[in-house]
């Protein structure tokens, strides 16, 4: 039986879930090369993909294995209902999917841009008013998925990616894998990435938005110093210290970050939800919309801490997107073509599904 509940191999998908699925049958190949591996996943592999209509316009095509996501079609399903609803200029963009027998395929825009803590440690200089424009960027996207009913709950630096290498480049959320609609039902599910879950979630009490809130308090502290809030060998010690919402602002790392920047945080990592900022009192805060954030620059102490505390995620091991398109555009030059209508947009180079 289909995934998604077609009889015929290599339908498109709908693209809309308030139309009927389209009934023409299109398979991927006839619209995509699909090119070059960026990298691999338990149940996926992420390809580069190059439209056959405009050569040059380059895409990510996840393709995942059916056999190999077998119990789990829920999970998909849920990631590609989400992605559908959310369209916002820092959100990894779904533009089409497509299924056969063996496989369902995921055109993503493409991001070129790289993780954004190697940014940071590639920097030459760096301040709070450049974190606070990163969280900015953040927090209007969260805000925005908030107001579309969505709950991203697993809101992590791994999947915050730059859009290109521009230097002033946007920051774009990648990786839905687990997220949630408010309409599917009540949230008590314990899931996320250790380091960054709320505490409401660890005491297995119903949840909702609040818990990215969380999550983007700690990144946020992350980003003024290099190492993460909570951290300890043993889960049950970190759980400990994440439900009790134990944290410190040590000296020397937090000696020149502005009292702004501290209480921005602390109104985002609190443990009672009640109290708990949403992402637009978050983006009110003086840190973020006025001029607390210090101008001083911080380049050393972070990047130091982060690379001590922060090693390569595991799809960096792959092919790189940019090495990829960097030898396409080589090989066009020394054929002979032009590199120049090449169209980069979005890399959706995720480790899950």
């Amino acid at each position: 039986m289909p995934l998604f509940g077609k009889k015929d191999s290599g339908k498109k998908l709908r693209k809309d879930t308030n139309r009927d699925i389209d009934k023409q049958i299109i398979n991927i190949e006839d619209k995509y090369h699909l090119r070059q591996v960026l990298g691999n996943g338990a149940f996926s592999e992420v390809r580069l993909g190059e439209s056959k209509e405009n050569p040059g316009q380059l895409f990510a095509v996840k393709i995942i294995d059916k056999k190999a996501l077998k119990g789990k079609e829920d999970s998909l399903e849920n990631e590609i209902k989400v992605l559908r609803r959310l369209t916002h200029p820092n959100i990894v963009q779904l533009l089409e999917t497509y299924e056969d027998k063996t496989k369902v395929y995921l055109v993503m825009e493409l991001v070129t841009g790289g993780e954004l803590f190697d940014r940071i440690v590639e920097k030459g200089s760096y301040t709070e008013k450049d974190a606070s424009g990163l969280i900015r960027q953040v927090l209007e996207a969260v805000d925005y998925m908030h107001e579309q009913g969505v709950v991203h709950r697993d809101l992590k630096p791994e999947n915050l990616l730059y859009y290109n290498t521009d230097e002033e480049s946007k920051i774009m959320i990648s990786d839905f894998g687990l997220s949630k609609m408010e309409d599917s039902g009540i949230m008590a599910t314990a899931c996320g990435t250790p380091g960054y879950v709320a505490p409401e979630v660890l005491a297995q009490k119903p949840y909702g938005k609040a818990v990215d809130v969380w999550s983007i308090g700690v990144i946020s502290y992350i980003l003024l110093c290099g190492y993460p809030p909570f951290y300890d060998e043993n889960d049950a010690n970190l759980f400990a210290q994440i439900l009790k919402g134990e944290f410190e602002f040590d000296s020397p790392y937090w000696d020149e970050i502005s009292a702004s920047a501290k209480d921005f945080i602390q109104h985002l990592m609190c443990v009672d939800v009640e109290k708990r900022y949403t992402c637009k009192q978050a983006l009110a805060h003086p840190w973020i919309s006025g001029n607390a954030a210090s101008s001083k620059n911080i380049h050393s102490t972070v990047s130091e801490q982060l690379k001590k505390n922060f090693a390569k995620s595991r799809w960096k091991q792959a092919y790189h997107a940019t090495t990829v398109i960097r030898q396409m555009q080589r090989m066009a030059l020394n054929s002979g073509g032009s590199s120049r209508n090449n169209t980069i947009t979005r890399n959706d180079v995720e480790k899950q599904t």
